[in-house]
């Protein structure tokens, strides 16, 4: 009788403790300021894909997705995006779908692909936002992320973060 068994797993082994420690602080720290920020100025700072954001930022920032050009201009050309086909369309389920479209092949043009831009245009249309949305959340959130990230990871390993900026 021949046993059976799954081979090794190619899954990367589990970051140290202390980096698991710096991407909950980092997040924690990105996100807390956006809603204090959002609280005191009357503006929105958050949205829910900036949780997926820091999750590159913080768990992931030596990826390409996790760079400052792809955080911040993924989620300008998405929201751009949104927008967009807001205007000209307004807000149903299939000018959601273009605009989700229209944004991934806006980001892979720009070579500034982000994947959880990708529900920014979604965001966008449920929210029926308008030109503002591109400065708050969209421009400040993401810089607050990057700039947050810019310090936890270089308090982690100085020099790691961002790879590249522009």
């Amino acid at each position: 009788m021949k046993r059976f068994s799954l081979p090794p797993s190619a899954a990367p082994l589990a970051p140290s403790f202390r980096f698991i420690l710096l991407s909950f602080a980092g997040a924690l720290l990105a996100i807390a300021s956006a809603g204090l920020l959002s609280r005191y100025s009357g503006q929105s700072w958050l949205m829910a894909p900036f949780g997926a954001s820091c999750v590159l930022v913080f768990g992931l920032p030596d990826s390409p997705l996790a760079q400052p050009r792809h955080v911040i201009g993924g989620h300008l050309l998405a929201a751009a995006a949104g927008l967009l086909l807001l205007a000209v369309a307004g807000p149903h389920w299939w000018s959601a779908a273009i605009a989700v479209a229209l944004a991934i092949a806006l980001m892979q043009a720009a070579r500034m692909v982000h994947p959880p831009a990708g529900a920014t245009p979604l965001v966008v249309l449920s929210a029926q936002a308008d030109w503002h949305f591109l400065l708050t959340p969209v421009l400040s959130g993401t810089a607050l992320i990057v700039a947050t990230g810019w310090l936890v990871n270089r308090w982690r390993q100085p020099g790691s973060y961002p790879r590249y900026w522009w």
